[in-house]
């Protein structure tokens, strides 16, 4: 009986030490990202490249069932970057597309068993995913006089939707939103997540003395994001799920891999870029 209950309080006490993680790694990280993001230029690409980086080694060895050519994808996704910090989105497809070109290069090089398909397709899956994502956040800040405000608006609505469906779906949640993918989330998170960004988006972006987005276009950004920060984590679910494992690492703690963190940021900073391009904004 007293190992049964030593067993059980240790079972128990596991969410609360993965909540306390999430909040000192979220207490220090986001910070430090938003002072990045605030000097913008080379400092933020060269947070951008390390987080590339690190969540492309987590990629490699996620997928390395499928042998992908990891320095075509490095390659790929770091020029697509380098594009987004020179020239724009322009720079920054061409950066991306030499992905393909590397690839081939390498697997006709060298030696794996795998076929090129299989090996090209997951190296470009690799490299669009972080370096595109990524380097959206870079087009993000360099939109002008409103880069800053834009690029933490998103950042902190993703943040603020994330927190918010994760303590709804805990404490409310009985709707499965993909049992399938990711058993853990609910249509109640969804909601409360949904207007947590809704309400971030517009009340970081709608300014009375300045014309940035109106306030329509601000609740329509919230809502962009609202849909694409869950679909970047259910993105990365479905991909964990093929390849049968967990989590992508245990780099920051309750959070998991880098690529567990960003995840969301991704999808969010590719749709709220080509939003705002599209309303006029970016």
């Amino acid at each position: 009986m007293r190992a049964e209950g030593v067993a059980s309080a240790a079972v128990s006490e596991r969410p609360v030490l993965g909540i306390g993680s999430r909040l000192v790694v979220a207490a220090i990280g986001l910070p430090l990202v938003l002072g990045l993001v605030y000097l913008g230029g080379w400092w933020l690409f060269a947070l951008a490249a390390i987080v590339a980086v690190v969540a492309l080694h987590e990629y490699s060895l996620l997928v390395r069932a499928l042998r992908p050519l990891v320095l075509a994808m490095y390659a790929g996704a770091l020029l697509a970057l380098l594009g987004a910090e020179l020239g724009g989105p322009g720079w920054m497809l061409g950066g991306f597309l030499t992905t393909i070109a590397f690839a081939f290069l390498f697997h006709w090089i060298g030696s794996t068993r795998q076929t090129a398909t299989v090996a090209i397709a997951s190296t470009v899956l690799g490299a669009g995913w972080v370096g595109v994502g990524l380097g959206c956040l870079l087009l993000l800040r360099s939109i002008p006089v409103n880069g800053t405000l834009a690029t933490v608006a998103v950042l902190i609505s993703v943040f603020a939707g994330d927190i918010a469906a994760f303590f709804a779906g805990t404490l409310v949640g009985r709707h499965r939103l993909a049992p399938t993918l990711s058993p853990g989330k609910t249509w109640e998170g969804f909601v409360f997540g949904t207007l947590a960004t809704i309400f971030v988006a517009f009340v970081a972006l709608y300014k009375p003395q300045h014309h940035f987005v109106s306030v329509g276009q601000s609740i329509a950004l919230g809502a962009v994001i609202a849909v694409a920060a869950p679909l970047g984590d259910l993105f990365e679910s479905a991909v964990k799920r093929d390849m049968q494992v967990k989590d992508t690492g245990r780099l920051l703690g309750g959070h998991g891999g880098m690529l567990d963190r960003i995840d969301s940021v991704l999808f969010a900073a590719i749709a709220s870029f080509y939003f705002l391009h599209a309303v006029g904004a970016a």
